[in-house]
């Protein structure tokens, strides 16, 4: 029984996954059809067809393999005489609709906040509210009702900003900024406690509690708002992190490390309760919508940022980059991302098979 159940919670988890990638695109086709873009097809999956219908202009087509999907805009990828064409219209119309997908994801991710956040009592805030005993936060001359405001130079705005940057702090070592009475405190470097996970990671131990603020109209809606733009900062700081060779490869999933989590998150919540299983995949699928928009805005071929920074430059020169070669660009970039999401599958299988 067990067993069915984390099946049903993987396959809400897929579910759910598909309609992140569906209203991303639906993104993009709303703002085409209201900016008078003729849309040639709309695919959720890639790969053969499974199933299509016409209706007007538009081909709406399932496609075997559920990594991603399409809106297949006329003239989005070449030379077009159509006037109703992607290239015909405006830069700024273009922008809108480039942009819409990456936007309707973090609109979902807030909309699923709110849904998920609905359900709780209580909020946590960034305000001190007590220490455990023989607080090294404490120690360190921390006061019940500072704010914390950063941690290892770490903006800290809410409750999910802070739990963000005491798991990635060295617990030898934590910078911690507080406000007290409106001002500003630097605490210095702490050496906090410390506790091993079942990996066998050394990671930081909470020895001070914040303060919970009760759920209203007004704190759902702040709250919610604030941890979607939290998740966001989360997702900018890890690309940094990968950049800056603090993230290795390791540390990125792929479908198949995803799916991995999603099973994880459902097993822990079914401790719980069913309940609990389904709005821990839920917060999964946030954090992966509000990823997906804001990795589809980065301006790298092939992604909505990579058009996007070709508008821009249309826009400020008047003179578009011919279509040919912004096509050779984006095919480069669409060939090196899909050996980066081989290699990541790859990853995530051998990681699998090491358990």
């Amino acid at each position: 029984m067990q067993v069915l159940t984390v099946i049903l919670l993987i396959l809400i988890g897929v579910l759910l996954f598909g309609f992140v990638i569906f209203f991303h695109e639906l993104g993009h086709f709303l703002l085409a059809k209201a900016s008078g873009i003729r849309v040639n097809e709309f695919a959720l999956g890639m790969g053969p067809k499974l199933f299509s219908f016409q209706k007007g202009e538009t081909q709406y087509a399932l496609r075997l393999f559920p990594i991603g999907g399409y809106c297949a805009m006329e003239g989005e990828d070449g030379e077009s005489e159509d006037e109703r064409a992607f290239g015909k219209k405006p830069v700024w119309k273009r922008i809108l609709v480039v942009i819409a997908g990456g936007i309707f994801n973090i609109i979902l991710g807030f909309v699923l906040m709110l849904i998920l956040y609905g359900q709780q009592d209580v909020f946590a805030t960034t305000q001190i509210a007590g220490f455990t005993e023989n607080s090294s936060l404490e120690a360190a001359g921390a006061q019940v009702g500072d704010y914390i405001v950063e941690v290892d130079h770490y903006a800290v705005f809410t409750g999910r900003d802070l739990s963000f940057a005491l798991a990635l702090a060295d617990p030898n070592a934590v910078h911690f900024v507080v406000k007290r009475d409106g001002q500003k405190v630097d605490l210095g470097e702490t050496q906090m406690r410390s506790e091993s996970t079942e990996d066998g990671k050394t990671v930081l131990a909470m020895d001070f509690k914040v303060l919970g603020v009760k759920n209203s109209f007004w704190n759902l809606i702040k709250n919610a708002a604030a941890d979607t733009i939290s998740m966001a900062r989360m997702v900018i700081e890890s690309l940094k992190g990968m950049l800056t060779g603090r993230f290795g490869l390791n540390d990125i999933a792929g479908p198949v490390g995803t799916a991995q989590v999603i099973a994880q998150a459902a097993g822990q919540g079914l401790k719980e309760g069913f309940g609990t299983a389904v709005s821990n995949i839920v917060m999964m699928i946030i954090m992966i919508t509000v990823n997906l928009g804001i990795v589809n805005l980065l301006p790298l071929p092939a992604l909505d940022g990579g058009r996007l920074l070709f508008l821009i430059w249309e826009g400020v020169s008047r003179k578009p980059v011919p279509a040919k070669y912004e096509g050779y660009i984006h095919a480069a970039g669409f060939v090196l991302l899909l050996g980066l999401m081989v290699l990541i599958a790859f990853n995530d299988v051998l990681r699998l098979i090491r358990g």
